[in-house]
């Protein structure tokens, strides 16, 4: 249930409509195929959990390959930055479906407003009692995936007719724009490491948390088919490109008019709400756990209380800077290169130090290196010829991030000699 409730956020309101602007009629087929990439990422992370349970998530997994350095402090900073930037695509997300009751968003301005007091919100419900949250994000856990899937079922059922157009030429586009459109599926089941974090409290861990995350990624192929197919049949290409920021409640309009798309944004809301909640609260733990490792510097800036609050703060704000000033694609865009190259990092750390620990076998990783590499490389093609910008950013923080964390290194090492 976690893992699938993680899974299948917020990631489908948005990537529905980003993923068809990029390959065009053959969508779904990109769910798909980020289904099987996903897959074979996910022997690796498996591997790794059944042989250190209870290993705090990712920035443990780098530790073990990596040790005290670089390729660690980097990786996992990348991972860290990619689930900031899924909680501004949840909060921007919001935003677009929220105005779709008030008649749309023509200033522009309303989207990050409402993206950003919902971060602050957040902020405020995750300084109280955990308990508090996760009955709180369970609760609209459940509500989101029963929704989710009235929505794709009556969406289907509902269908002029189920066929969808697949023979229209011209719109599908090249090999590049599908891998594309691959690799921002793939944002939709990265939600399967979470699973990996609570290998210590579920039962008999080295039988089911593989199962756990076999059984999250086949019930989202199953869901995302359903909605893909219930939006493809009640909207034309076209009008999914037109409205990609909130193209479920524009495909529910003509199937169900405006209790229809009441229905949508509500679950939307609930989905992007609850996404945010759970995600700021393990985000905030895993740059709290980095912070102990000594792999990240840290600055109290004279406040109080203890790190994992700080983190907390750190996290909001990069979150809310996000939001205001970076449109959905470019969030979206964002988050998957860093994202892609974080779990590159994981196999490669499995092939290169791990393999013989915990056993495992040759090709699965590297199969998963060069489906990942294909995927990274379809989607930055692509954004280089439309919005060139963004990989700039993209490639400008990763140098930052390398050049601060190699000087802070370093100056730890020293630290280390003179004592």
């Amino acid at each position: 249930m976690l893992g699938t409730g993680v899974m299948i956020g917020a990631g489908i309101f948005a990537l529905t409509g980003q993923m068809a602007q990029m390959t065009g009629v053959l969508f779904p087929l990109a769910f798909l195929a980020a289904a099987v990439i996903v897959s074979f990422s996910a022997y690796s992370y498996i591997k790794i959990s059944n042989a250190y349970p209870s290993a705090g998530g990712i920035g443990m997994y780098l530790h073990k390959a990596y040790g005290d350095r670089l390729p660690t402090a980097f990786n996992a900073l990348l991972m860290y930055f990619s689930m900031v930037i899924a909680q501004s695509f949840l909060a921007r997300t919001f935003g677009s479906y929220t105005m779709q009751l008030f008649g749309g968003d023509d200033s522009g301005m309303m989207v990050p407003i409402l993206g950003v007091s919902l971060i602050l919100a957040a902020f405020l419900i995750n300084l109280s009692d955990n308990r508090l949250i996760e009955g709180v994000a369970s609760f609209i856990g459940v509500l989101k995936i029963v929704g989710i899937l009235v929505f794709g079922l009556v969406g289907i059922w509902i269908a002029d007719s189920i066929s969808v157009d697949f023979s229209s030429p011209g719109e599908a586009g090249t090999f590049g724009n599908f891998l594309g459109a691959t690799a921002l599926g793939i944002l939709a089941f990265k939600g399967f490491t979470t699973i990996t974090n609570s290998g210590s409290e579920v039962k008999d861990p080295k039988r089911n948390v593989g199962r756990a995350i076999v059984i999250s990624i086949a019930a989202c192929v199953v869901i995302y088919s359903l909605v893909g197919f219930a939006v493809a049949s009640n909207l034309s290409l076209a009008e999914i490109i037109k409205t990609q920021d909130y193209s479920l409640a524009a495909a529910a309009r003509p199937a169900l008019g405006e209790y229809g798309v009441w229905f949508t944004v509500a679950i939307a809301m609930m989905a992007t709400a609850g996404g945010i909640l759970a995600s700021i609260f393990a985000v905030s733990r895993m740059l709290a756990m980095l912070t102990e490792m000594k792999l990240v510097p840290h600055r109290h800036f004279g406040m109080p209380g203890s790190i994992q609050k700080h983190t907390l703060v750190y996290t909001v704000v990069l979150g809310l800077i996000l939001t205001a000033f970076f449109d959905l694609s470019r969030i979206a865009a964002l988050g998957i290169v860093f994202y892609l190259i974080m779990d590159i990092a994981i196999h490669w750390g499995v092939l290169r130090y791990l393999r013989e620990d915990i056993n495992a076998n040759r090709w699965v990783p590297t199969t998963a290196i060069i489906l990942d590499l294909l995927a990274l490389g379809g989607f930055v093609w692509v954004k280089l010829n439309t919005d060139p910008f963004v990989i700039g950013v993209a490639v400008v923080t990763m140098i930052i991030i390398a050049v601060a964390e190699q000087i802070f290194l370093k100056r730890s090492a020293e630290l280390h000699h003179h004592h």
